[in-house]
């Protein structure tokens, strides 16, 4: 029997989250990161609550002897954004990722309904928003079957330079 669990992700997930987002990042932009800079970040997202929150979808299975072995199967970030139209706080999730032995297995759908439920159940969060890149059908899909919708709005930036050079994506 295999079955996921959500956690939240603890400094020794450092490496594997950052391992995952620069993954991601040539996945779905075709964007190399800097490596030292995605741990970096990773590290203080993860040692600051305000900065981010990370959760873990662990996949838990029973093997012959009925020992439970758990795996690391995906991870989500969550920052927030306060609205002063609603009085309240928006939940982004950001910086998903499935490895790719886990993908199409209800990874995603367990990390997103944890959080929704934990967002519902916080006073003053007002609902759960993400961007998507646009040519990413199969995510829109993913996150429509969440009951999520397109907000109409299109994203711009300014960027600084601050970052690793030529990061100027999603994370």
């Amino acid at each position: 029997m295999t079955r996921l669990r959500i956690r939240d992700a603890a400094p020794a997930d450092n490496d594997l989250i950052a391992q995952w987002m620069i993954a991601m990042a040539w996945e779905t932009e075709h964007k190399r990161l800097d490596p030292p800079t995605v741990h970096a970040g990773v590290a203080a997202g993860l040692a600051d609550p305000a900065k981010a929150r990370y959760f873990i979808a662990m996949r838990e299975a029973e093997t012959a002897g009925h020992e439970t072995i758990a795996v690391p199967a995906g991870t989500l970030m969550l920052t927030r954004e306060w609205s002063d139209w609603r009085n309240g706080e928006w939940w982004w999730i950001q910086s998903v990722y499935v490895a790719e032995e886990h993908r199409r297995q209800g990874v995603y759908d367990a990390l997103h309904s944890h959080v929704a439920a934990l967002a519902q159940a916080t006073a003053g969060v007002i609902g759960l928003r993400l961007y998507v890149e646009r040519g990413n059908a199969s995510a829109q899909r993913t996150y429509r079957g969440q009951g999520m919708s397109d907000a109409g709005y299109d994203l711009f930036e300014q960027e600084f330079g601050r970052g690793a050079a030529g990061d100027g994506g999603a994370g």
